[in-house]
C-alpha cells in the first residue's frame, strides 16, 4: 500500500482569500475604531479591499439576474425572525446614506464569500466545505461590529446565504437576500 501526499487544508488561492479577508476586517476595525459598527468610511473600506479580492480571484462582479427571486424568498426568510422579536435600535442619520453604503457592503461581502472564496473552496475541496468556510467567515467579519454574543445569528445568517448560494448556483441570490434583509431592518428594529 502506498501512502499518497495529503493535500493542503487550503491551496494557495484560498489562502490568498482567507489572508486578505482577515486583512479586510482589520482595515474596517482600524478605520472605525470604537464606533466601527456605525462608520460608513470603514464599511466603504472594507467594501472596496473585498472588491479588489474578488476581481483578482476572476470571480465576475456582475450579478446573474435569473437568481434575484431565490433572494427575495431569501430575504422573506431572513426577516421572519426580527418581526417576532421586535426590538432592538434603528441605526442613525438618514436613510438614503445609510442605504446606500449598507448595500455596498452586502454586495460586496456576497460577491467575495458566495462568489471568489466559495468557488475557491468549491475548487480545491467541496460545497459543503464552501457553505460552511463562508458561514464562519461571515459570522467571524460581524463579531467586531455586533460583539460575541451576535455569533449563533450570523452562523445561522451564513448558513442561510451559502445554502442560498449553494441552490441558485451563483452569488446573486444570497447578495439580494442580505441587502433587503438589512434594507428592511432598518423597520423591524
Amino acid at each position: 500500500m502506498r501512502c499518497g501526499k495529503r493535500q493542503p487544508l487550503l491551496d494557495y488561492s484560498t489562502l490568498f482569500l482567507v489572508v486578505g479577508f482577515g486583512v479586510a476586517v482589520w482595515l474596517r476595525v482600524a478605520v472605525g475604531g470604537a464606533s466601527v459598527a456605525r462608520s460608513g468610511s470603514a464599511g466603504l473600506v472594507f467594501a472596496g479591499a473585498l472588491i479588489v479580492l474578488t476581481l483578482a480571484a476572476g470571480v465576475p462582479a456582475r450579478p446573474a439576474l435569473r437568481s434575484v427571486g431565490w433572494g427575495v424568498a431569501g430575504a422573506v426568510v431572513l426577516c421572519v425572525p426580527p418581526l417576532l422579536l421586535a426590538g432592538g435600535h434603528r441605526p442613525g442619520g438618514a436613510f438614503l446614506p445609510w442605504a446606500a453604503i449598507v448595500t455596498v457592503v452586502a454586495v460586496a461581502e456576497e460577491a467575495f464569500l458566495r462568489g471568489a472564496l466559495y468557488e475557491s473552496l468549491v475548487a480545491s475541496r467541496s460545497q459543503l466545505v464552501a457553505v460552511g468556510v463562508t458561514t464562519v467567515c461571515f459570522a467571524a467579519l460581524h463579531v467586531p461590529l455586533y460583539g460575541w454574543q451576535a455569533v449563533p445569528l450570523d452562523l445561522a445568517v451564513g448558513l442561510w446565504l451559502g445554502t442560498l448560494r449553494q441552490v441558485s448556483g451563483n452569488w446573486t441570490a444570497p447578495a439580494t437576500a442580505h441587502v433587503l434583509a438589512d434594507l428592511a431592518g432598518w423597520w423591524l428594529r
